[in-house]
């Protein structure tokens, strides 16, 4: 299954400031397919800096980039494939131990294969399982501080790690605390350009003459999920997302379409 769905990509995560596998306190960084370092240790408030967002008019959700490389080489995947690749180790002995397996598969370089994000889950899972222990008996989370006292800030950014990828909020707000400016960046979104880059990746080695088929359906939507979206939360759309196939030709017209869900 290495090569279903498979492309070279950059990769974007949070890591610890010396390269620990981290979920919630890192900075930014970018890796390109091989494995060379784009940026590191780019704070949260600088997100803008090294990220920006496209508009395509044929998409409800944006296409982030990293600046230097443009809209067209600088699209990144994010998620658990990103995470396990970015990171230098993880400090959960268990954890470490398959993370290093698993980077084998890279042979030498990043390990780009769609079906390899199942395998970084379970390695994820495994290091939640081994870092859980800890966090029980973490004095912070015993305290009984639940409030923390501070000044009044008319911005705030913040960048964590959720399941599905690299998170970014940055508000605004005004003297009435009255948000005035909001730009979220979720994972799905930083994952559009690869979620379309896979279902073209399926279409060219599975779509045979100009039949859309149940199992090139059935690929299609194992190539998709293969990165978790939730496009309600990157498009704003109320209500069921089926899966819909077309077939057109060079000048758009449609040869066949069907829909599944």
């Amino acid at each position: 299954m290495s090569g279903f769905a498979a492309f070279d990509s950059n990769h974007l995560s949070i890591v610890a400031p010396d390269g620990r596998f981290d979920l919630y306190d890192g900075n930014l960084r970018a890796k390109d397919a091989a494995g060379k370092l784009i940026f590191d240790q780019v704070k949260n408030a600088d997100y803008y800096k090294v990220i920006q967002e496209e508009v395509r008019s044929w998409s409800y959700m944006k296409f982030p980039f990293i600046k230097s490389l443009g809209p067209e080489k600088g699209w990144y995947r994010v998620g658990p494939l990103a995470r396990v690749n970015n990171c230098d180790y993880m400090d959960a002995p268990l954890a470490e131990k398959e993370r290093q397996e698993f980077m084998k598969l890279g042979e030498g370089r990043l390990v780009n294969a769609t079906m390899a994000y199942h395998w970084a889950r379970l390695i994820e899972l495994l290091y939640s399982a081994e870092k859980i222990q800890e966090l029980l008996n973490d004095k912070d989370l015993q305290g009984t501080e639940l409030v923390r006292e501070g000044q009044h800030r008319g911005e705030g950014i913040g960048i964590v790690e959720a399941p599905r990828g690299t998170l970014f909020h940055h508000y605004q707000v005004n003297e009435q605390d009255q948000v005035t400016m909001a730009n979220l960046i979720v994972s799905t979104t930083s994952n559009n350009e690869p979620m379309n880059r896979a279902v073209q990746k399926v279409a060219k080695d599975y779509l045979e003459g100009q039949e859309i088929t149940e199992g090139l359906l059935n690929h299609v939507e194992v190539a998709i999920r293969a990165y978790d979206p939730c496009l309600s939360c990157a498009t704003h759309a109320v209500g069921g997302m089926p899966l819909e196939v077309r077939l057109e030709r060079a000048d758009g017209s449609l040869i066949q379409e069907r829909c599944k869900g």
